[in-house]
């Protein structure tokens, strides 16, 4: 009766809310409380509560006192056939090193408590934890935490403590208004595919407003260790009596600077209170009647105020049920604009197209009946061992836990962390997996389209209990839920489907890419074989890892930082592989740039390099190439546009190109004042230019690198070899400038200038011609000359001549086609590099963000510190109300490996860092620099210059990867001198 009820019921009475916050702001201790309350067989007692940490149920994590990964746990209150309500609540990790599980948590929930600690105050990922709520459409709430450490630790007054917690808020709300702002957030909403028709949540407040507001019971006041919370609107229902005062009328006064009358019972402003009381400096509301009464008698106030009731009161009353939130959030997960567009560009039968809407709208719905369509989104796989899932089935019967052999071997199963979004999804049932680059408008029985398709029965569908697992036999829309029997299909991410006509889920968005890579190789040659297959699943359970092998042979393993990474190699030797491994030393990411920064990358884009040529063997196809820097804005837009790259037109390519636009407009006012007007005027259009004449970029066909087209009016169409003979010139097609709409498409497409001259190019294909130097340029971009490293920021102008057969080519008739395509892709890859060469190259390293937090007494070792692992300083400050200070500095990823171990020895453990990746940066120094006369005049022979970083790092990452080295292994030697006296 109660299950029919429930089921009717359907999801109005369920909330899926995450936690999210910086490492260390309480968000474990939260959850322990919450699920002492209203967890189930009574998980944690509530004495243990805030200590136990029940979501942090892996051994690391207890050891390290963090969370490393996202978890989920159902709460209740109340009857189910009632006025009940239900919560997935998804605990979140607060390290960077850990922010893809965020990503996994945030897709599935559709609310965020989002915790700051009164006594730090805001910092990076809190930022961060904004920034993922508003990019996957959450409505966040705010817990104020640590309140007690305000009057335990800083020995702040009431009247403090009220200005720090106004200042607090006061700059939670103005990060999110700026995210919220269009101009501030264009960039990431184009990159979430979200366009100015985004649904209004008719619950949200005015853009205008500040999001988090007290007196609307989004914020609380807590302390998750001790238990104790609450929101204005209790107390306002606790003083009403007191005051003798309506509790609406006082709850408008109980934030900010409103004083309360006791003569005429009501809310006054400064000046009333001054006047009636003839007090210059009456106290607000908050700090008399709330602030003062908790200094005072703290044991007393705090054990009538539950944290965990206030809590699930907020997210009960003040965030949305699926249904509400699934409405707005749809435009983020499933864009209807793509949908418009593929429909247009891919004509197919008006059946399908009407059944791809229909699944959307019953997920914009949220439809959870049995005859709706089931969509289901996997927002990452984990790993459990198979002694930890439950024996028994729903009705008592034993199960049976079918695995493949790897994991099999390995004694893990792999679970698919998952919430149902329509329908309802049953055990034993067959669905679609749906990869991201699934199409159902290009047609289900497209070969092409059947690898990214696949059919699969589910196993077993369980309810994730925190460490436990409760299995059940069906999980309607709106729920979250853990699947077993898709570890073959799954890898990463996937939307599952009852029907093939579902358009996938779009991707997830990560604050930071895999930036630290090591090589691993099994301490037993023998155990390679288990290594392989234990990096598989390594690959397959963390939603963040990189593996690749190396063009060596190696195998690479890229993590988000170092925590992360031993984290991984724990994992993989007592999980997954089980054999002793060797792990490498970082293997740092470098790119090739040429020299131009500021007023520089003009001075480059008109400096008349001269082209550097090359010729095929057989003598019939020459290139030339030259070389220039983009604007450092151009390039980290296309850096960070690679999603809408990936999109085929549209409102995707129009906010690029407008990006781009913007960028070299940003650019060049900020040299305005280095650069006359009509400098400035004819860089603009030269860069413009650029981007209408875009073949291809590089490498991957995303990177920030472009190949120009030669120039429609160029008067180079022909061009005399050595031995007379008239080359033309092969002008290619304009994809990239087309598809963003910066080129119509007649002027995009040109050909081979054949003309009168057709005998030149009897036999050759045109379109073969472009693909082989379009290969050329992206395999030139992958590796570039200074250590094989991928290019960054650099225009490629070729210009590309096919010329008439030789005497001697003609004799050689054994040249056949194939080897001159791959002489073609040769040639064009030297060039390319020869050319950057030739331009001044420079090595381009990659920089963190550096937060670090350090007592006074040892701010002068953190500095020695930073010195000697080539940081630079941003700003210090001191937090107000103790003698820590906070340092941000850009530091070299290249130094970061041994950088905590180095300020934890430095400060004995006193000084703590948070790095985050923040921008690539050009190392200023010539890698082939070689003493001229001027220095050696200055410095002599040479032996006093100090080291060169760029030939340094350089030439470390060419030893790595067995390429050759410059060096000498004596330099500035002397002669030997003996004591001996020659007579």
């Amino acid at each position: 009766m109660a299950a029919a009820a429930a089921e009717g019921r359907g999801p109005r009475r369920v909330r899926n809310t995450c936690i999210l916050a910086h490492v260390d702001h309480g968000k474990t201790s939260l959850a322990d409380h919450l699920i002492a309350a209203y967890g189930s067989e009574r998980r944690v007692s509530e004495r243990m509560a805030g200590s136990a940490r029940v979501m942090d149920h892996l051994e690391e994590e207890q050891r390290r006192a963090i969370t490393m990964k996202s978890a989920s746990i159902a709460l209740r209150r109340g009857g189910e056939d009632g006025g009940g309500h239900r919560v997935h609540l998804i605990d979140s990790p607060g390290h960077i090193d850990f922010c893809s599980e965020v990503s996994a948590a945030a897709r599935l929930a559709d609310s965020a408590l989002v915790l700051v600690d009164a006594a730090e105050g805001v910092r990076v990922q809190t930022h961060a934890a904004l920034r993922q709520a508003f990019v996957e459409r959450l409505r966040p709430c705010l817990v104020l935490n640590k309140v007690d450490r305000l009057v335990a630790e800083l020995r702040l007054t009431p009247a403090e403590a009220h200005a720090r917690l106004r200042r607090i808020v006061s700059e939670v709300n103005s990060i999110y208004s700026a995210l919220r702002s269009r101009s501030y957030f264009s960039t990431l909403d184009a990159a979430c595919a979200l366009s100015q028709e985004l649904p209004d949540n008719g619950d949200a407040a005015d853009e205008e407003e500040d999001a988090f507001q007290p007196q609307n019971g989004n914020v609380v006041f807590a302390c998750a260790r001790e238990g104790w919370g609450f929101r204005l609107v209790t107390l306002a229902k606790l003083l009403a009596p007191k005051l003798r005062a309506d509790p609406a009328e006082l709850l408008k006064g109980l934030w900010g600077q409103k004083y309360f009358d006791e003569r005429s019972r009501t809310v006054v402003g400064k000046e009333a209170m001054a006047a009636a009381t003839a007090n210059p400096n009456p106290k607000p509301m908050f700090v008399k009647y709330v602030l003062e009464p908790l200094w005072g008698q703290y044991h007393k106030m705090t054990r009538k105020l539950r944290l965990a009731e206030a809590v699930f009161d907020m997210v009960v009353e003040c965030t949305p049920n699926p249904i509400a939130a699934q409405a707005t959030r749809v435009a983020r997960l499933m864009p209807a604009a793509k949908t418009e567009q593929l429909t247009a560009a891919a004509p197919c039968p008006a059946a399908v197209a009407a059944e791809v809407e229909k699944v959307r709208r019953c997920v914009a719905t949220c439809n959870a009946s049995t005859s709706a369509p089931v969509v289901v989104f996997v927002s990452k796989m984990f790993a459990v061992p198979y002694r930890f899932l439950p024996s028994r089935g729903v009705n008592g019967e034993p199960l049976n836990h079918r695995g493949s052999s790897s994991s099999a071997e390995s004694g893990e199963c792999f679970l698919a962390f998952a919430r149902v979004f329509s329908g309802v999804l049953r055990a034993g049932h067959k669905v679609f997996v749906l990869s991201p680059m699934y199409d159902p408008l290009r047609g289900g029985d497209d070969a092409m389209q059947q690898k990214h398709l696949q059919e699969v029965e589910l196993q077993h569908l369980y309810q994730m209990m925190g460490p436990d697992l409760e299995i059940v036999s069906a999980v309607r829309a709106g729920d979250v839920l853990a699947i077993e029997g898709l570890g073959h299909h799954v890898l990463k991410n996937a939307t599952l489907s009852s029907t093939k006509n579902c358009q996938p889920f779009s991707g997830m968005m990560f604050q930071v890419s895999p930036m630290l890579k090591v090589a691993i190789e099994p301490s037993n040659p023998s155990d390679l074989g288990a290594l392989v297959k234990g990096l598989k699943l390594l690959n397959q359970a963390d939603p963040f890892i990189e593996y690749t092998v190396s063009e060596r042979g190696e195998h690479v393993l890229a993590a988000a930082g170092e925590i992360h990474l031993e984290h991984c190699i724990k994992n993989l030797q007592e999980r997954f592989a089980r054999v002793q491994l060797e792990v490498s030393k970082p293997l740092v990411s470098f790119k090739d740039t040429i020299q131009g920064e500021g007023a520089g990358i003009m001075e480059s884009l008109k400096a008349s390099h001269e082209f550097v040529e090359r010729t095929t063997p057989n003598g019939r196809f020459t290139v030339r190439v030259k070389v220039s820097r983009l604007p450092n804005a151009v390039t980290k837009v296309i850096e960070d546009s690679k999603e809408l790259l990936a999109q085929d037109g549209g409102d995707s390519a129009s906010t690029l190109r407008q990006l781009l636009i913007n960028a070299i407009d940003s650019d060049l006012e900020a040299l305005s004042a280095q650069l006359d007007d009509e400098k400035t005027e004819s860089y603009r259009k030269m860069l413009i230019g650029y981007l209408q004449r875009i073949w291809a970029l590089g490498p991957l066909q995303v990177g920030p690198n472009l190949l120009l087209s030669p120039d429609a009016t160029s008067s180079d169409g022909v061009v005399t070899s050595q031995d007379g003979r008239e080359g033309i010139l092969v002008r290619g097609t304009c994809h990239v400038s087309e598809r963003l709409g910066l080129v119509n498409s007649s002027d995009a497409k040109t050909t081979i200038g054949i003309d009168g001259s057709q005998s030149a190019v009897d036999g050759l294909d045109p379109e073969t011609v472009k693909n082989s130097i379009a290969s050329g340029f992206q395999l030139a971009t992958n590796a570039g000359p200074l250590c094989g490293e991928p290019t960054w920021g650099l225009a490629f102008l070729v210009k590309p001549y096919i010329l008439p057969d030789s005497a001697d080519a003609s004799n050689n008739q054994s040249d056949h086609y194939s080897t001159f395509s791959g002489q073609i892709i040769t040639a064009v890859r030297e060039a390319c590099q020869a050319a950057i060469l030739e331009s001044k190259p420079r090595l381009v390293e990659p920089m963190y963000f550096c937060e670090l937090t350090t007592p006074t007494e040892q701010l002068g070792s953190m500095y020695a510190v930073l010195g000697n692992c080539r940081a630079r300083v941003l700003k210090e400050e001191m937090q107000e109300g103790t003698s820590l200070f906070t340092v941000h500095a850009y530091l070299s990823v290249a130094e970061s490996s041994e950088f905590s171990k180095k300020l934890r020895n430095a400060t004995a453990g006193a000084a703590s860092a948070l790095l985050t990746f923040s921008h690539w940066e050009t190392v200023p120094q010539d890698p082939f620099f070689v003493p001229k006369t001027r220095e050696i005049e200055e410095f002599g022979d040479g032996s006093n210059i100090g080291p060169n970083l760029a030939t340094k790092l350089m030439n470390s990452v060419r030893r790595r990867k067995g390429l050759h080295v410059e060096e000498k292994i004596v330099e500035y030697g002397t002669k030997q001198r003996t004591l001996a006296k020659k007579v």
